[in-house]
């Protein structure tokens, strides 16, 4: 829908961004009889949140109750206030454990968001007190896309590494089992296959499946609701600035169709737009270094600080700036993002190293603590981790994935494409050769194997404890014995693959309360001007408690801006009922 098609200017709320946040406080305050815009930047609806795994990290939901789960807001406060330490504010946390099992309770009663629990899905710090070993991240449901209709081709395209085979829609828990190699693994794949080849009439459409899952799966089924709703969603329409009458934000600037636009916010404007990882000067203002662009598994071009900029011009307050929500890539010729690698790291048989050949972190860490091991590695060793070197072995190419690489019994090296050799993957007949293609220390790696082939054999990484935990064991094969984690490194050829220090957006920006408004220094808000997602600072601190923890928040404060907006005076003095928990 573009903005060239709508004359009016003047709506309750506008939202900036398009993505899980975003679209949830659009549907949220539509409901609450609001009067509802959302704008975004890009020729695509869904921001990161589409490319994503759209899993929501949600502490005592009601999905997890309902199969008999043991979950209490005084238990997930206790694990929020381990994970998040002295860099997180608890009337924040307070708010957040509050209100998002209301959040996706209320959500999936009047929308079309459909998730399940994943309940083997553990915490990612299970020796803090309050974890679980499963129950609080949430996977949507598979989304049926032709219910989009002509909405359908404005949708981001998902990542090729969240689709199975690049083209076929599954959910997180099915390529758990079939990352884990779980019992009926096999014929999980065979049916998926089957329902895919099976679908002649879409597959004369598209040779993607009929069906979105993961992130695609919640952008879509955000989008069909909003439908449901009339609310607008201007595509190509950049924003440029807020408006401000005596002293409150009043609307924005967008510009959209060669022509700067000027908005009214009658209620308040919601930022939603992303963090700043794609501004490459904002990078090497604030992150560690070095630092890139081209490292960031989130779209080019999008996410580049504009919210952020525009709220210090404010006098907002800010946090956690020199923090982004970390993860491993791997770049691939041709694709328009890296790669994030999130759970082949897991896997039995493949070690990280850095130009040295050492070892410096247990690979089957969080994601966000893995590139964190990178920078610190990084400052120890003068410049040595990053980037870092993912080393496997003939064994582990044919049994499993890693990166773009599917496993060699699926697609062996010779129906690989030929420009991946010496860009993507590296390969020679001896570990000497190999470490000699990428620069690193042979005698260090030939140690390093040498060590962690007898860790495999106890079952022990006496160094950094693979496989020590519920979390590490999650993505392991649970054929392997006796740490599913840990296999050595014996069979020629051997492989290497760089990873970069990329990052699924930034996690520091605007600093907000507990109602989502943008504080100044002084912890006043600014009237009218309220952030989510990741142009705000991250209500988890510098930590990562769970699968989710991303987009949970998003959502969670999204709901909470509408519901605050709803129950707020309009400057005409006009004033809705207060919307309460009790009242939901």
């Amino acid at each position: 829908m573009t903005a060239q098609a709508h004359t009016q200017s003047s709506y309750d709320v506008i939202v900036v961004g398009s993505g899980a946040g975003a679209m949830t406080s659009a549907l949220f305050a539509a409901d609450q009889g609001l009067s509802v815009l959302i704008v975004e930047k890009s020729d695509r609806y869904g921001g990161t949140s589409a490319i994503s795994g759209g899993g929501i990290w949600i502490p005592n939901n009601h999905y997890f109750k309902a199969l008999g789960g043991n979950d209490s807001p005084e238990l997930s406060m206790q694990y929020l206030k381990a994970a998040t330490g002295e860099h997180a504010d608890e009337g924040r946390l307070r708010a957040y454990v509050e209100h998002a099992p209301q959040m996706i309770k209320t959500l999936t009663q009047n929308s079309h968001v459909r998730y399940a629990v994943a309940d083997k899905y553990p915490d990612y710090y299970p020796h803090l007190p309050g974890a679980l070993p499963g129950g609080r991240t949430l996977d949507p449901e598979l989304f049926d896309t032709s219910l989009l209709a002509e909405e359908l081709p404005n949708l981001r395209k998902p990542s090729p590494s969240t689709l199975l085979m690049g083209r076929i829609a599954w959910t997180a828990r099915d390529a758990h089992t079939a990352m884990a190699r779980s019992f009926g693994w096999q014929w999980l794949i065979f049916k998926l296959m089957a329902r895919y080849k099976l679908d002649f009439k879409w597959r004369r459409k598209s040779k993607y499946d009929r069906r979105a899952a993961l992130g695609s799966s919640l952008v879509a089924s955000l989008r069909r609701s909003l439908m449901d709703r009339n609310v607008p969603l201007w595509l190509n329409s950049d924003f440029q600035d807020v408006l401000v009458e005596q002293g409150r934000v009043s609307g924005i600037k967008v510009l959209t169709g060669g022509k700067v636009l000027e908005l009214t916010a009658r209620r308040g404007v919601i930022f939603g737009s992303g963090g700043f990882e794609q501004n490459q000067t904002l990078r090497e203002k604030f992150l560690p270094q070095p630092t890139h662009t081209r490292w960031s598994a989130t779209p080019p071009g999008n996410n580049t600080g504009a919210a952020l900029e525009a709220g210090l011009n404010l006098g907002a307050a800010t946090a956690l700036m020199n923090w982004a929500w970390w993860a491993p890539t791997i770049a691939v010729p041709g694709e328009e993002k890296p790669r994030g690698v999130f759970a082949e790291r897991a896997f039995p048989g493949a070690i990280v190293v850095n130009s040295l050949g050492q070892r410096f972190v247990n690979e089957a860490a969080p994601y966000l603590e893995f590139v964190d091991a990178m920078y610190q590695d990084n400052r120890k060793s003068a410049g040595r981790s990053v980037p870092a070197w993912v080393i496997f072995d003939g064994h582990f190419r044919f049994h499993y994935a890693m990166g773009p690489l599917m496993p060699a019994q699926v697609v062996p090296d010779t129906r690989l494409r030929k420009e991946w050799l010496n860009t993507v993957y590296w390969k020679a007949d001896s570990l000497q050769a190999l470490a000699a293609q990428i620069d690193v220390d042979a005698a260090g790696l030939e140690s390093t194997v040498h060590k962690v082939n007898q860790y495999a054999h106890t079952g022990v990484d006496l160094d950094f404890a693979r496989g020590g935990n519920v979390f590490d064991r999650y993505y392991g094969d649970s054929n392997i014995k006796p740490n599913p984690c840990l296999a050595p490194l014996r069979k020629g050829p051997y492989y290497a693959m760089r990873l970069d220090a990329g990052d699924i957006g930034t996690k520091g920006g605007l600093l907000t309360n507990q109602h989502a408004q943008v504080v100044r220094e002084d912890g006043q808000p600014i009237p009218g001007l309220y952030a989510i997602g990741n142009c705000s600072a991250s209500v988890m601190g510098t930590s990562y408690p769970g699968a989710g923890g991303t987009l949970g928040p998003a959502m969670t404060f999204g709901y909470i801006a509408a519901l605050h907006l709803a129950a707020s005076a309009a400057p005409s003095g006009r004033t809705f009922a207060p919307v309460t928990a009790a009242s939901l």
